[in-house]
C-alpha cells in the first residue's frame, strides 16, 4: 500500500520533521487498515476470541487517537500554513487540495464512526461480523487519500514551507499530543 517519499526517513521522524511524521503516520494508517481487513476475516471464521478483541481494541485506540492528530495536524497546522505560503501559481491548487483532503477527513470519519460500535462489541467479547463491504471501502478510501497525500500535498508542502513553518507545525503537533515542548 505505501509509497516511500523520496527524502523522507519515515520510521525515525519526529516532531522536528513533521512531514516525514506525517508520512510516517501514514505507514502506521496502513498497517492498521490491513489490521482491520485481517480481523474481518478472523471473525468470520473464530469469532470474537482473545486474538480478536485485541486487534479490535488496538485498531479503537489507533483510530480514536493517531488518526483523529494525524487529521488535526493536517487541518489546523499544515493546511493554514499551505495556504498563507501560496505562490500566486499555486493558490487554487493548493485551496483545491486541501479542501479536498479535509472533505476525505470528513467521510473517512464518517465511515469510521461505522465500523467503531462493531468493534467495541469484538474488543468487548460480543459476536460481531465486520461488514467486509464497510471495512474494503474505509481501507480503499484510506489507500486513496495517503495517496493523495504523498504524492501531491507532502511534496508541495516541502518546497514551499520555510524551516520556520515546520518547526511550528511539528511544534503544534507536539502539544496536541501533550507532549512538552522540547
Amino acid at each position: 500500500m505505501g509509497v516511500d517519499l523520496p527524502g523522507f526517513s519515515a520510521p525515525a521522524a519526529g516532531f522536528d520533521q513533521p512531514l516525514e511524521m506525517l508520512a510516517a503516520c501514514h505507514r502506521r494508517l496502513e498497517r492498521q487498515c490491513a489490521t482491520l481487513v485481517r480481523l474481518a476475516r478472523h471473525l468470520a471464521t473464530a469469532g470474537s476470541d482473545a486474538e480478536a478483541r485485541a486487534a479490535a481494541a488496538g485498531i479503537l485506540r489507533y483510530f480514536d487517537t493517531a488518526a483523529a492528530h494525524h487529521h488535526a495536524d493536517e487541518e489546523e497546522d499544515l493546511f493554514p500554513a499551505l495556504r498563507e505560503s501560496m505562490a500566486a501559481s499555486d493558490a487554487v491548487c493548493l485551496r483545491e487540495i486541501t479542501d479536498g483532503l479535509a472533505a476525505d477527513h470528513d467521510a473517512l470519519e464518517a465511515q469510521w464512526r461505522r465500523l467503531r460500535p462493531v468493534l467495541e462489541q469484538v474488543a468487548a467479547g460480543e459476536a460481531a461480523s465486520l461488514p467486509a463491504a464497510d471495512v474494503s471501502s474505509f481501507v480503499e478510501a484510506y489507500q486513496r487519500h495517503i495517496g493523495r497525500e504523498e504524492h501531491e500535498l507532502l511534496p508541495m508542502a516541502a518546497r514551499l514551507l520555510s524551516d520556520e513553518s515546520l518547526a511550528s507545525i511539528g511544534q503544534a503537533m507536539r502539544l496536541r499530543r501533550g507532549i512538552d515542548p522540547a
